[in-house]
């Protein structure tokens, strides 16, 4: 794996020379776009309209509109200028309980692991935070860009995983048409928890595939191998007339019973509940 950034993480006086390797992965299937006349890809040129020409890379500044066509220049040395320790450091700031944390606030995951020196202490914090079952919050700077951070232990690797701060969380005032009453059907309420409670299970990420990933490298792998593949549309599935909620969370939790007993599950049948 590539390192992303060096640095260490900070707690108390405590300093762990670390590397940061991306913890995920993009399998997603990329398409070029291509002129339909020749098969040649398109290419995408920096223009000034201004000018009327194309323009270099090195004459590329950054800059802020702060009105209508009006800019101010930022230079990247003093971007760099203003977070000039941060920028090296992960240091964590407390350490708090995971299921305080909202997952709403989490964002891209990272491996850490020890550089140079750093095994010793890099294996104190991962027995540190495993036997006190803590996280750390830290803050970050990647990329010129600073984050709070989320330090835990993912068997016996450091695993970072940057955080949106609370003012990039928009507000759920913001939310149209959320409902303002609460009070629901006790006798519904007992079996929607009873439908839950016949769907759980243990969490088990190697049963979830992503299918329309899996079937577009399909049909990509068909034109490649010359193939000429029908597009077949899977039949929609026969919608019944609206039925009450009851009745729809009767028929789920039904449908979650196996002949004998909890095995495997029958395929129900969906109904559009009003």
């Amino acid at each position: 794996m590539q390192t992303v950034w060096k640095g260490a993480i900070s707690f108390g006086l405590v300093h762990v020379p670390v590397k940061m390797f991306t913890a995920t992965e993009d399998k997603d299937v990329h398409f070029r776009q291509l002129h339909k006349d020749c098969g040649m890809p398109i290419s995408y040129s920096k223009s000034c309209r201004h000018c009327n020409k194309e323009v270099a890379p090195e004459d590329i500044v950054k800059g802020f509109e702060y009105e209508k066509d009006k800019f101010v220049i930022i230079k990247n040395d003093e971007i760099e200028a203003l977070q000039p320790e941060m920028a090296k450091t992960i240091s964590i700031l407390d350490f708090v309980d995971l299921a305080e944390i909202d997952p709403i606030y989490f964002e891209k995951p990272y491996y850490l692991a020890p550089d140079m020196a750093g095994a010793g202490a890099y294996r104190l914090l991962v027995e540190a935070i495993k036997q006190t079952g803590k996280i750390g919050i830290a803050k970050i700077s990647i990329r010129n860009k600073s984050s709070l951070a989320a330090i835990r232990v993912v068997d016996n690797c450091i695993c970072l995983e940057t955080m949106h701060f609370p003012d990039e969380i928009r507000s759920l005032s913001q939310v149209p048409n959320l409902p303002e009453q609460t009070t629901v059907n006790e006798k519904e309420l007992d079996m929607a928890k009873m439908l839950v409670e016949q769907l759980s299970a243990p969490f088990d990420a190697s049963k979830y595939t992503d299918d329309y990933r899996t079937a577009l490298q399909q049909l990509v792998q068909d034109k490649i191998t010359g193939k000429s593949p029908d597009i077949i549309n899977a039949p929609t599935a026969e919608r019944t007339n609206v039925i009450d909620l009851m009745a729809a969370l009767q028929a789920s939790i039904e449908a979650t019973k196996a002949p004998t007993g909890r095995g495997k599950r029958k395929t129900a049948k969906k109904e559009t509940v009003s």
